[in-house]
């Protein structure tokens, strides 16, 4: 099997405890040598201060290459672009750029009447200036606001065109799912890599809410298993077991990265990376 590229997802802390949950799950995973990872931004752009802290103190710390989320949400086109020019100031040259989800409350994404539109042309403003590689997000099964797939694989051909290298898929639970995506993108033209996006299940039961508010379907089967496994007291088990499964067909079908959703618990996510081959190198001496 051959050994592919990695790289983890982490989301801000907003207590004391959840900080030290954060740099536990830096200092487990770090030694994996992650081509980067990325921070995510809260939701209707909650975290931003919290983001900008974690991102510059995990580069500043580490030495890893460190990802910002960035998106259109609550701010103006000259706020967003600040804030860009902040991470660059920090040596921070990697961003996420999303549209970014409606604020709590809001059943829709409105753009601020200065702000930018969408996320293509928060890719434009960013790729003018220069200075930053961009990510993107993309959909194996159909975003919430889209009408179908081939017209999520058509935005994201605009937001690659609009000066990103590269995308990032939401999570998805078989490996057909993204290997049809991926075959769509193309077709539709799209070169640019397109990374999976794997999400280790913690727990089952949050995921299943998280997939459904994020359109990705649960299959029957994973549902028959966790119960099972549940039963059992096997869920961790259970789940680096798919985890692997997973990771090993899209590898067998010619994947080479993959991006890890760790949701601050390091502990599965490393286990499959384990599973996969790829051993940790020296730990880190400077997290603090």
């Amino acid at each position: 099997m051959t050994t592919p590229r990695i790289s983890f997802e982490f989301f801000p802390p907003q207590t004391l405890d959840a900080s030290f949950k954060l740099w536990e799950t830096v200092q487990m995973l770090a030694p994996l040598q992650p081509e980067f990872v990325s921070v995510t931004y809260g939701a209707g752009g909650t975290t931003r201060k919290l983001t900008h802290d974690a991102v510059t103190t995990i580069g500043r710390n580490t030495g890893l290459r460190v990802a910002a989320h960035l998106t259109c949400v609550d701010a103006t086109r000259a706020e967003t672009l600040e804030i860009a020019q902040a991470y660059a100031a920090n040596g921070i040259t990697d961003i996420v750029a999303l549209r970014g989800d409606a604020p709590k409350g809001a059943t829709r994404f409105t753009p601020h009447p200065e702000g930018f539109a969408d996320s293509v042309e928060l890719i434009e403003a960013l790729a003018a200036t220069g200075q930053f590689t961009l990510r993107v997000g993309a959909y194996p099964e159909p975003h919430p606001d889209a009408a179908d797939t081939l017209q999520d694989v058509r935005w994201l051909k605009r937001k690659i065109d609009a000066g990103a290298s590269a995308a990032l898929t939401q999570f998805f639970f078989e490996p057909e799912t993204f290997l049809r995506f991926r075959d769509l993108c193309a077709k539709e033209g799209i070169t640019a890599p397109i990374i999976p996006g794997i999400l280790p299940i913690e727990n089952f039961a949050g995921v299943r809410k998280f997939a459904a508010r994020c359109g990705a379907q649960v299959p029957q089967w994973l549902d028959d298993a966790f119960a099972v496994a549940k039963r059992d007291g096997r869920e961790d088990l259970l789940s680096v077991a798919l985890c692997t499964e997973l990771c090993d067909a899209l590898i067998s079908e010619g994947v080479e990265d993959l991006h890890f959703y760790t949701l601050n618990r390091p502990h599965l996510t490393r286990d499959v990376c384990h599973a996969l081959g790829l051993a940790p190198e020296v730990a880190l001496e400077k997290v603090a």
